[in-house]
């Protein structure tokens, strides 16, 4: 186990819990405190700007009703010299206007009194002198923020309050936020002091915790050593130690448990070892724990790299069911690892590791290879639904023209007899039928012995060429390519004959008219190759290794049509291979197909008989 790195110990992520817990609340009450502090601050300062424009708007009230005789000085006058002696360092601009006319009666600004008399555009002081109503704003000039307040000053006339004009005041509200900006350096030093006293005490605090929990974990990693006989220090009575105490009294317990368990895992091992079937062991979550050998070899998986592997995803059934539906599944599960080339079947039992209290620790799979069975099973349905199809179809045939014969059909001259005629001709397929299933059967039971004798197959084969030549009934041609000098080979003239029957037979069903058969052997080191090519429609390349299989039909609508039983193909290849030789189709849709068959052929007894 390797050592943890100060960066990822418990005892920096203490202290860094410790400091971040406390920077976190220094941050909300710094935050509440500086948002109340600046809501304060900014009233304190309107507050303050009001009561001077208050006092400001009393002399300016007697200004507006004061009587000016001739020779007295006018309002503007009497205003500049007002606002003159009125200074304060909060207040950048004090301007006085009139409401009749919205004329700037007087400006406190000594470098802006050429403003004076002059008609205000600002629509926000009319619209706060045709109120009545006070009216304040904020905005920023040269990167400064500015406080603006209008005041209209009111003159009581009859009982009844009729504003005269307006105070407008510009401030240096600015002054506040640099107040505010000098609190919250202030306030971020004292943070940092804090962090830093919080961090030395975070270490002290952490290092009380972390040492006895490393104490425990150099235990661990020399108890997962197999060394049980070191303790861990008690350092006090508080919760860690009392975890100390325990972890000691459970190395003592798991030495005992370990050494039963040993015992008991050799048992175990010994008979997993010399079974056969294959055994899969799980945790209660589904994780591999254990497998045997047998198992591993069905799997084709390496013991070592599948352990705490899921075991449905080993499987390869994580789409059909999860852990949780295995631990309940009663039935055995097939497992289906066929490939296009290869059959391959495993089913899968499966039993839950269960305690008294009703607590599941895991799952036990046990797996058997099946694939011999179910290729049998396969065949036996297959076999027997291929043959109930052939015989009913010329039962059902038969059934129906009988029925018809009984039914008065007999009494019709020019009907009764080709009624009775395909009744014959089911009748004799039938046989045939029964016949080939019959061959079928004895040749694989391997119950026959082969006749073997030395002939001349070129003779031989040329015989059964002219029969089929005499009896072919439609316009087909025969070619004839085999070699001028005797080749001799052992067969049982009985068996190649049939095989040859029943590939030249195909051959002519499938024939068109003015079509060509041509029959070829040639010599190939120690066998010779027998083909029949015709050029009929052909067989598609998805279907071409499957015709020499039992009742397999390309286009079963037309074989049937034509007589055949489906099991020509199939006969001809049992006998060939029992020759010790092997049989092949090629063909091109449209263009024809050529059968080839080989059969062993030795040079030497051909010279000892020439």
């Amino acid at each position: 186990m390797k050592k943890v790195s100060f960066f990822r110990s418990i005892h920096l992520k203490l202290t860094i819990i410790i400091v971040l817990l406390i920077f976190v609340s220094i941050q909300i009450i710094g935050a509440y405190f500086v948002r109340k502090l600046e809501q304060t601050l900014l009233n304190n300062f309107q507050i303050s700007i009001q009561e001077k424009v208050n006092i400001l708007s009393i002399y300016l009230e007697e200004q507006f009703t004061k009587e000016r005789l001739q020779g007295d000085s006018s309002i503007e006058e009497d205003i500049k010299k007002l606002l003159r002696d009125y200074d304060a360092a909060d207040i950048q601009e004090i301007q006085v206007i009139d409401r009749v006319n919205f004329n700037i009666l007087g400006t406190s600004d000594p470098d802006n009194q050429g403003i004076v008399g002059q008609k205000t555009t600002d629509n926000f002081i009319k619209s706060a002198i045709n109120s009545s109503q006070p009216a304040s704003k904020n905005y920023i000039e040269a990167g400064k923020r500015i406080w603006v307040l209008v005041t209209p000053i009111t003159v009581k006339i009859n009982s009844k309050e009729e504003a005269k004009g307006a105070i407008y005041v510009v401030s240096k509200i600015e002054t506040v936020y640099q107040q505010m900006e000098q609190i919250n350096k202030i306030f971020q030093k004292g943070t940092f002091i804090a962090l830093i006293i919080t961090a030395v005490l975070g270490v002290l605090l952490a290092r009380t915790i972390t040492r006895p929990i490393t104490d425990m974990q150099k235990l661990a990693l020399a108890m997962s050593k197999g060394n049980f006989a070191r303790k861990v220090k008690v350092y006090g009575q508080d919760e860690i130690g009392q975890l100390a105490i325990t972890f000691n009294n459970l190395t003592k317990k798991i030495q005992e448990a370990q050494a039963t368990t040993e015992g008991e895992r050799r048992k175990l091992s010994t008979v997993l070892s010399y079974m056969t079937d294959g055994v899969i062991a799980t945790d209660r979550k589904g994780r591999l724990i254990l497998i045997n050998e047998p198992a591993a070899k069905m799997l084709d998986v390496s013991r070592e790299t599948v352990l705490s592997y899921p075991l449905v995803k080993l499987l390869g059934i994580e789409d059909q069911y999860t852990f949780e539906k295995l631990l309940g599944e009663r039935e055995s599960v097939i497992l289906d690892y066929s490939t296009h080339s290869k059959h391959y079947i495993l089913r899968a039992n499966f039993s839950v590791i269960q305690k008294e209290t009703g607590f599941v620790n895991g799952l036990i799979a046990v797996l058997h290879d099946i694939t011999e069975q179910e290729k049998i099973d396969m065949e036996r349905r297959e076999f027997v639904a291929n043959v109930s199809h052939e015989l009913r179809t010329p039962l059902t045939t038969m059934r129906s023209y009988l029925e018809a014969l009984a039914d008065g059909a007999w009494k019709e001259e020019e009907i009764a007899p080709k009624f009775l005629e395909v009744t014959q001709n089911e009748t004799e397929r039938m046989i045939r039928l029964v016949n080939d299933l019959l061959q079928l059967s004895k040749l694989d039971s391997r119950d026959y012995e082969l006749n073997k004798d030395w002939v001349d197959f070129n003779k031989f084969y040329h015989q059964i060429i002219d029969r089929f030549e005499f009896t072919k009934g439609k316009n087909v041609t025969f070619q004839r390519k085999l070699p001028k000098h005797a080749v001799f080979v052992e067969i049982d003239v009985d068996k190649l004959t049939q095989v040859l029957d029943n590939i030249i037979s195909n051959a002519l069903k499938y024939s068109p008219e003015g079509g060509r058969i041509t029959f070829k052997v040639m010599e190939q080191n120690d066998q010779i190759i027998v083909s029949v090519s015709d050029e009929g429609v052909g067989i598609p390349k998805k279907n071409i290794d499957m015709i020499f299989e039992r009742f397999y039909r390309v286009d079963k609508a037309r074989t049937r049509k034509l007589g055949g039983t489906g099991l020509g193909l199939a006969i001809a290849k049992e006998m060939v291979e029992a020759h010790e030789g092997s049989i092949w189709a090629s063909s091109k849709e449209g263009k024809g197909t050529t059968i080839s068959f080989s059969l062993p052929f030795a040079r030497s007894i051909e010279d000892d008989w020439v």
